[in-house]
């Protein structure tokens, strides 16, 4: 009689765990130092070329499954500080974020703001989890100037 219930408590097991399953981003604030200019037009949506943005924010996965998503956010930047904001956008290569010149950054409630890793000081790392469902999405930093200096990154979530 052991065995049967050893073997369906393994069963469960395996059924059970891809529900507890999250994804791990890993992902990189970072910045060419004393190159910043408030003058950049590499927000999201732009034509630009990206290859010359002072400043980026790398993931290491850009497409991930739906569920729970945790970002650990590293700030490598040796004098910067950064952070990082979660946003829903419809489609990456065309969408362009509401954006107010005055402050020098996006509005994160009309972007629709889903949480974030608030400014992390050079070197410092923090984390964030979402449950996200399938989708585009913009990750950015939105310490002023830092997002038009092309500081942010898609990733699909299926």
């Amino acid at each position: 009689m052991q065995p049967l219930k050893t073997g369906l408590v393994l069963v469960l097991l395996a059924v059970s765990a891809p529900a507890f399953a999250t994804s791990i981003v890993h992902v990189k604030l970072w910045d060419k130092e004393g190159v910043a200019s408030p003058n950049s037009k590499m927000g999201m949506g732009m034509p630009a070329n990206m290859s010359m943005a002072t400043m980026r924010i790398k993931l290491d996965q850009t497409v991930v499954s739906a569920g729970k998503i945790s970002f650990e956010v590293q700030n490598s930047s040796k004098d910067t500080v950064h952070e990082m904001i979660v946003v829903p956008v419809s489609d990456p290569k065309k969408t362009t974020l509401p954006y107010v010149p005055n402050e020098n950054r996006v509005n994160e409630d009309a972007a629709g703001h889903l949480g974030e890793v608030s400014e992390l000081d050079p070197g410092k790392t923090g984390s964030l989890t979402l449950d996200l469902k399938p989708g585009n999405y913009a990750v950015f930093c939105n310490i002023p100037g830092h997002f038009m200096n092309g500081m942010w990154a898609t990733i699909l979530v299926k």
